[in-house]
């Protein structure tokens, strides 16, 4: 406990030494500053808070679909929502469907105690991935309900390591895990844990809330998409990119919709370069084209946040970026659109990624040559790419459900 106490405060202390050379490391810095004070002037006394914590915007949109139907069954009760990371908070701290925002406060003793001093939450729900120390323990000690909603494990993760006793500990300490497959239960009852249920994962009921909510995305986005049919790659990085220049080459006859992940100017800058090297006209999102021109155009460089799960109505095709990397981002937004995908080689940790290509809506790409391969014949033939299409369709709505079943459940106590 001592050298975890120490890790996190070191931790702290790092961030805050690159602060002023690092927009992501201010961000979490300037957030925890004065936060005490901030939750104490938000939160009266008399709230009933049920407590979410995401570490970052995925997890959020996780998380989201639970928030908000938890907020309708008891309207009586207050939401405070925490976030790990900036590229969270940043993003949703403005998000109506919360009625309290922070940052988390780093995981010591003195300032666990603090925040659930102030927050008082009647239930904390953790999002996916976090298991921290000491906010486990104190919620324990209090008598307070905490749960662990969409998780997943895997033989790789420290709980299934001989070593791994202390992070054991920590899975005893929730009152449920919610987690999404079977194969994650028999890990955790093989080292114990038994306080388990299987309910699928929240993000298939979100991306089916995108579809039936959803309005259209920007105007831009709609002139430049007209009766749509368009390539859409999301959250790309580098070598995501370089398929995709290729693909744009290779196939003039279709128009792209890209949305990098990283949005700094010299990466957006390159890749428009790169794009009109080949031949093709390139429009920004951000730009000021008239909507003759953004009609006109091959491809559009989506270089804002926020619009990329409304635009996927306008696809036909759809490459997730990621693969390449430590993971695929999100395939589930484009499959509940009904498209085929395509991603890198990097997916078997996540399971709507096998689920895909099991039933057939999905391929695995290792370069461009594999990515054409796969593009061109469906181009050559329709049916296949409706067939794949609906497979991604079905996919998705096939794991509608895991709110429903949390929710039932009962995560608060009276």
């Amino acid at each position: 406990m001592i050298l975890y106490n120490l890790a996190i405060e070191l931790y702290g202390l790092a961030v805050r030494a690159v602060a002023p050379f690092n927009p992501k490391a201010e961000a979490w810095t300037e957030g925890r500053r004065g936060i005490f004070a901030r939750m104490r002037e938000a939160i009266s006394p008399d709230d009933r808070v049920v407590w979410f914590h995401a570490a970052s915007l995925g997890e959020f949109e996780q998380g989201r679909p639970l928030m908000e139907a938890l907020r309708k069954r008891y309207p009586e009760h207050k939401i405070l929502l925490t976030f790990f990371s900036p590229s969270g908070y940043e993003v949703r701290k403005d998000y109506d469907g919360a009625d309290y925002i922070f940052y988390l406060p780093a995981d010591t003793p003195g300032r666990v105690r603090r925040f659930l001093d102030i927050a008082r939450p009647e239930a904390a729900v953790f999002v996916k991935y976090e298991f921290w120390k000491n906010y486990l323990t104190e919620l324990y000690r209090r008598g307070i309900p905490a749960y662990v909603v969409s998780a997943i494990f895997d033989p790789s993760q420290l709980f299934f390591k001989p070593w791994g006793g202390p992070y054991r500990k920590l899975l005893s300490l929730f009152d449920r895990l919610f987690v999404q497959n079977e194969r994650s239960r028999g890990l955790l009852a093989s080292i114990g844990i038994d306080n388990v249920t299987v309910c699928g994962d929240t993000r298939f009921d979100r991306v089916i809330q995108i579809v039936r909510e959803a309005g259209l995305p920007s105007g831009r986005i709609t002139d430049f998409a007209g009766d749509g049919g368009l390539f859409i790659a999301g959250s790309t990085w580098p070598p995501d990119d370089d398929i995709i220049v290729s693909l744009i080459e290779r196939y003039p006859q279709m128009r792209f919709l890209v949305a990098p992940h990283e949005l700094g100017e010299a990466k957006i800058a390159s890749l428009c370069r790169r794009i009109a090297a080949v031949g093709a006209s390139v429009v920004r999102f951000t730009g000021d084209d008239s909507p003759e021109a953004l009609s006109s155009a091959r491809v559009m460089i989506l270089d804002t946040i926020g619009q990329l799960s409304r635009a996927y109505r306008y696809g036909a095709v759809a490459y997730i970026g990621g693969g390449f990397g430590v993971g695929i981002h999100n395939t589930l937004e484009a499959a509940t659109f009904g498209m085929p995908i395509a991603f890198g080689p990097n997916y078997k940790r996540f399971s709507e990624a096998v689920g895909l290509i099991e039933a057939g809506a999905a391929r695995s790409v290792s370069d461009a040559d594999e990515a054409a391969e796969w593009l061109g014949e469906m181009l050559d033939d329709p049916s296949l790419l409706k067939e794949r299409g609906k497979a991604a369709e079905r996919f998705v709505l096939s794991g509608e459900g895991a709110v429903d079943k949390i929710l039932d459940y009962g995560l608060l106590r009276s």
